[in-house]
């Protein structure tokens, strides 16, 4: 079966995005780009990726695959983008804009008849007043806000979770169509063998302000003195670094916390495997991908409920959420604890393992190249009743069919996602709910044996390749009656 990626083989991609993965401030926004962009060269597509330029950075580099041309800075990257943008009009099939904040604004410049999938990470209303003073803060509000929904409009918009298309929804008042694409992860690695002989929480993250760093560091002096020999291992770097060391040193936190600054990932993975815990204290995130990283060594999360990383922690299950930040050294004490069993520990680890290997890079980006592919023939006026059925409901259903049926991703819109094993299908029908899922499956020809509303973990983790339509409906916990 032919995937969404290698659906776009031939076409001309333009991506925006204001980093690259090269860029000494690089995150998980721009590892998310680059993993999908990278799957869409090897299978055909070309990609051209415009960012901002960097001391020691070629201006054009080809990394990947990816033309990658790098022109202006912080700030000037979206006029010079602007420009590259208006000068390229007509060269390339589709734009995925990539808002980190400040909007690109590419439907002004790519041309009336481009397609444009706009891509968000999530909300930064609250982030601006940590990062500039109050008019500027109060621009960007309004950047993100009612300027990007009148120049966006209906393009469609790509959420990398459910708290993210909630918060475009609620707080910047998006009405037209957003899809749910979740990061991948790395393949599994071995299941741990040990861990740390003392309660260790390992942390990686970039040192910026609204990662609340400084908010844990204020908790961890009750933690250590409920859990004798705690040790805090913080990997990672960024200008907030020496204030949070000299806040440590403050705290007399010397011989618990060691910031061991930007590490390669063969020790990230060896300090992940010791530990006995991560945490997150963000004020908000598009998705928790270094929960998922940890998740993947079987580390459980206990973090602050925020957009995002509420997302990536099933609460009681692969960590636990807490609600007002007052709670967490209570609750790091708690769970310390509670992993002190380990019987306890690895029943957490088996179900981290689990829940992170439901993602990966590889349907991450056939779901957006399914976005890009469906905006792309929307454009060109595609006279398919089914390319045409509007998402503009959130709502999703998954369907299990009792048979294999080959043609069935063909007769579906590109956003739709299929899987298929010897004995059933299971389908994902984007903007349905049950009623008019089932018209469209009747439409279709196809008897479903099951139907019901997706979740948000459905919606992350995706249909299931089941073995036999029996064990298909207990793994995704639905009922033949």
């Amino acid at each position: 079966m032919i995937g969404n990626s290698e659906a776009l083989s031939g076409s001309r991609i333009l991506v925006l995005n204001w980093r690259d993965v090269r860029h000494p401030l690089a995150g998980g926004a721009e590892q998310y780009m680059h993993e999908i962009a990278s799957r869409w060269v090897r299978a055909g597509v070309q990609v051209t990726w415009l960012t901002a330029a960097v001391p020691g950075q070629p201006e054009y580099e080809r990394l990947d695959g990816i033309h990658i041309l790098r022109a202006g800075g912080t700030l000037s990257v979206y006029p010079q983008t602007a420009l590259r943008g208006r000068r390229a009009r007509g060269h390339f099939d589709a734009v995925v804009d990539c808002q980190n904040g400040t909007p690109f604004f590419s439907p002004l410049y790519a041309g009336r008849r481009t397609p444009v999938v706009q891509l968000v990470h999530h909300v930064h209303q609250d982030q601006f007043a940590s990062h500039f003073p109050a008019p500027v803060a109060a621009l960007g509000r309004w950047l993100e806000g009612p300027a990007m929904r009148r120049v966006y409009q209906n393009r469609p918009i790509v959420a990398v979770s459910p708290s993210t298309r909630h918060e475009l929804r609620t707080r910047l008042g998006f009405r037209g169509p957003i899809f749910v694409v979740p990061n991948g992860t790395v393949e599994l690695p071995p299941a741990r063998t040990g861990r740390a002989a003392e309660p260790t929480i390992a942390l990686v993250s970039r040192l910026v302000p609204h990662k609340r760093i400084d908010l844990l560091l204020g908790h961890l002096g009750t933690v250590a003195e409920a859990i004798p020999g705690l040790r805090v291992d913080i990997m990672g770097d960024g200008p907030d670094r020496a204030r949070l060391q000299s806040l440590a040193d403050e705290l007399g936190m010397q011989g618990t916390v060691t910031f061991h600054g930007r590490v390669s990932d063969e020790v990230r993975d060896e300090l992940l495997a010791r530990a006995w815990l991560t945490t997150s204290t963000s004020q908000a995130e598009g998705w928790g991908c270094s929960v998922l990283e940890a998740a993947a060594w079987g580390v459980p999360c206990l973090a602050l409920r925020a957009p995002g990383v509420r997302d990536s922690v099933l609460d009681g299950e692969t960590g636990w959420l807490v609600d007002e930040p007052g709670q967490l050294g209570a609750a790091l004490t708690d769970a310390l604890r509670h992993l002190a069993d380990p019987m306890v520990a690895d029943e957490m680890a088996e179900a981290c393992r689990a829940w992170a290997g439901c993602f990966s890079w590889d349907r991450s980006a056939d779901l957006l190249a399914g976005v890009v592919s469906a905006e792309i023939a929307r454009m060109a006026a595609d006279s398919s009743p089914l390319q045409h059925r509007e998402a503009r409901s959130d709502m999703a259903v998954l369907a299990v069919v009792p048979r294999p049926a080959p043609d069935l991703p063909a007769r579906l819109r590109a956003t739709d996602e299929v899987v298929q094993s010897a004995d059933c299908s299971a389908v994902v029908l984007n903007g349905c709910d049950e009623t008019a899922g089932v018209a469209v499956m009747a439409r279709l020809g196809v008897q479903p044996i099951s139907m019901q509303l997706m979740n948000n973990r459905l919606v992350l983790a995706g249909p299931t390749a089941p073995l036999e339509p029996e064990r298909a409906l207990g793994q995704l916990g639905l009922n033949s009656a």
